[in-house]
């Protein structure tokens, strides 16, 4: 069937499970505004007030359901008020789609009315983006860009369309959306995580780190098995806030910078970290030498781009966190850390926080 840009643009949508998007209208994607009434409450529009509200609207909304968040925005300054928001989930890894309206391809390069190149501004700050010539070529590129926004590591994608692309005709054929398969892990990533597993069975002093990527994976469930097999003090970065209960009695909360002493002490005085879906950043860190003392370090994450990268020397293990720690609960443990959570249980009474203790007078409050 024949449909015009705009209604294949919105069908995509649909097809990829999106059923909410954020958006400010302007002159360049005001086509796809004229479409959307058509389908009522199986595609919401939430209209914003600013363009950057929109991208971070998408990005809570991603964080919050797992799904892709969805915004869109005009031409030039629309595109531009985007860019905060973008390097906002470029940097914690959300998966978001920014679809934003162009000049008319007649007017490429020609420096027309709020015409802006916001592939090379955006370039830095997205996994992938695209810029769409032919109408035709709509269905594979919103294709590619959730595939892209979904796969590996998660993150934001931009499509960039002309407006003369909205309201031509083209050959439209619904498509599901194919389910993405990991891969066998071949025989050295075996070697590596039977070396990982004997490295956590001999450890005297080990702790796990969670960071968002668990989140990501959807792997709570896996990462509490894991700990709990292990007998594992676990600590968890900014974005592993929820990856696992506060509540459970191996957390020993936040670390880093602004984090609790007794995660803390825990990671200095360990002699091996285990970090799951975190990338050692330096607010978690601080002075990397004094970090990496006398400590062996296991890296999961599922960008190998991360392995080594602040931490070096590192144990990597780089792919789908369930798989992996699947692999390594075929071990058993050695002991179960007495000692060991002697030692944690000592710093969390020291270190415990007092919310009980009387308020304080202050001069202005007299």
């Amino acid at each position: 069937m024949q449909l015009n840009g705009a209604r294949i643009l919105i069908e995509c949508l649909i097809r990829e499970g999106v059923n909410i998007i954020f958006g400010y209208p302007g002159g360049s994607v005001l086509d796809i505004y004229d479409e959307l009434p058509q389908y009522g409450e199986q595609l919401r529009h939430i209209l914003v007030r600013h363009e950057q509200a929109a991208v971070h609207a998408a990005d809570g909304y991603a964080r919050a359901t797992g799904k892709v968040g969805v915004c869109i925005a005009t031409s030039g300054p629309g595109a531009t008020n985007l860019v905060t928001g973008l390097a906002t989930a470029f940097m914690d890894s959300v998966p978001v789609v920014a679809i934003t309206g162009q000049v008319d391809t007649s007017l490429l390069g020609r420096d027309a009315f709020q015409e802006t190149d916001i592939l090379d501004v955006t370039m830095p700050i997205t996994k992938h983006n695209f810029k769409v010539k032919k109408a035709d070529q709509l269905v594979p590129t919103v294709r590619k860009a959730f595939a892209l926004a979904r796969h590996g590591r998660p993150g934001p994608v931009l499509i960039d369309v002309p407006r003369d692309l909205f309201f031509a005709d083209v050959d439209y054929k619904p498509q599901a959306v194919q389910p993405e398969h990991h891969g066998k892990p071949d025989a050295d990533f075996l070697i590596c995580a039977a070396e990982a597993a004997d490295e956590i069975v001999q450890a005297k002093r080990p702790v796990a780190i969670v960071g968002g990527g668990v989140i990501s994976a959807g792997a709570t469930k896996e990462v509490i098995a894991f700990i709990e097999k292990y007998h594992l003090p676990v600590v968890h970065t900014l974005m592993g806030l929820g990856a696992i209960p506060r509540s459970h009695p191996q957390s020993l909360g936040f670390a880093g910078m602004h984090g609790e002493k007794a995660a803390n002490h825990a990671i200095a005085a360990a002699d091996l970290v285990i970090a799951i879906g975190s990338r050692f950043g330096d607010r978690q860190t601080g002075n990397l030498d004094k970090y990496t003392e006398n400590t062996k370090f296991i890296h999961i994450d599922i960008d190998p781009a991360e392995i080594d990268k602040n931490v070096g020397n590192s144990l990597g293990l780089a792919g789908d966190m369930k798989t992996i720690l699947a692999l390594l609960m075929r071990h058993e443990p050695n002991s179960a850390l007495t000692d060991w959570w002697q030692q944690i249980d000592k710093w969390e009474e020291s270190y415990a926080y007092d919310y009980h203790q009387s308020r304080l007078t202050v001069p202005w409050a007299m």
